[in-house]
């Protein structure tokens, strides 16, 4: 189980790799440039009719409006788990990682130099980090705190896809470069580890004079998730995102093959995504792991 000290050591190495995303990202050039390159083939994807009459609903689930109902759900998981003070960690880490990723925005904008988008960003100047990607990360995160143990996996895995159809979504529909989602993504890491640190350590200290008293309570045995039961649904998920990768390239080999092409650090940075989003996920579950 994570202890509240290994969870605010993973909240200061959250925020050290934010602090460190931000540098790269917006000061030192062949960072801004891969930047824009992935950027550029997300953008040019959703060029197409289809990519964004799908993409543009998907990224609305965060915002304002449906999202105000959708963190309702694991606060009110964890009120029906008689989970008082978890709803109350749930909320503080959904309204902190938020707020903060809103403050970041203001604090630190400046336009971005638009070398290979035409010498004009479309994206706004305070963008970095992205809110929807907070917004998402932190639900997902939440959920995984919010549900029973034995749901967790699957939890992860649902979050993980989630998060990464909603930021894949925002990306080619322009509204963000892929490193305001990587600073959304440790924004929410930090504010839930956090979260997790004070459970922790409330917990603790309502535990030991029971423990004292009564010994030691078999029940964290009793619910404890196998490793194997753990790591299927993640990875059944990461399998499930290269089938539909290799059929999609068994369906139109020409184009897939050109636009990979053209767009290889493209490739990258989605996958990188994809992948970054889903260890988050599957992490938080792990160290949660009775």
């Amino acid at each position: 189980m994570l202890r509240a000290g290994n969870a605010l050591l993973g909240a200061a190495c959250a925020a050290l790799l934010l602090l460190a995303t931000w540098l790269l990202a917006l000061h030192v050039t062949v960072f801004e440039h891969l930047d824009q390159s992935v950027f550029r083939g997300f953008y040019d994807l959703g060029q197409h009719g289809t990519v964004a009459s799908i993409a543009a609903p998907m990224a609305g689930l965060c915002n304002p409006k449906p999202y105000v109902y959708l963190v309702g759900v694991p606060v009110l998981i964890a009120l029906a788990r008689r989970r008082f003070r978890l709803a109350v960690a749930i909320g503080a880490i959904l309204l902190g990682a938020n707020v903060t990723t809103e403050l970041l925005k203001a604090l630190l904008a400046q336009p971005r130099a638009a070398w290979l988008l035409g010498g004009v960003s479309p994206v706004d100047p305070a963008s970095w980090p992205s809110g929807h990607a907070t917004a998402v990360m932190s639900l997902a995160l939440c959920m995984i705190l919010a549900v029973a143990p034995r749901l967790r996996p699957v939890t992860a895995a649902l979050g993980a896809a989630l998060a990464v159809a909603v930021s894949y979504s925002f990306l080619a529909l322009g509204w963000h470069y892929p490193s305001d989602v990587l600073g959304g993504y440790l924004v929410a890491s930090t504010w839930t580890l956090l979260g997790v640190a004070a459970l922790r350590s409330t917990e603790l200290r309502r535990r030991r004079p029971r423990e004292e008293a009564t010994g030691p309570s078999a029940s964290g045995r009793d619910r404890r998730v196998s490793l194997r039961a753990a790591l299927t649904p993640p990875g059944a998920t990461l399998a499930l995102a290269v089938l539909l990768a290799g059929l999609l390239a068994v369906a139109r080999p020409q184009e897939v093959d050109a636009y990979a092409r053209a767009h290889g650090a493209f490739m990258v940075g989605a996958a990188a995504i994809g992948l970054l989003a889903l260890a988050l996920a599957t992490g938080m579950m792990l160290a949660l792991r009775r």
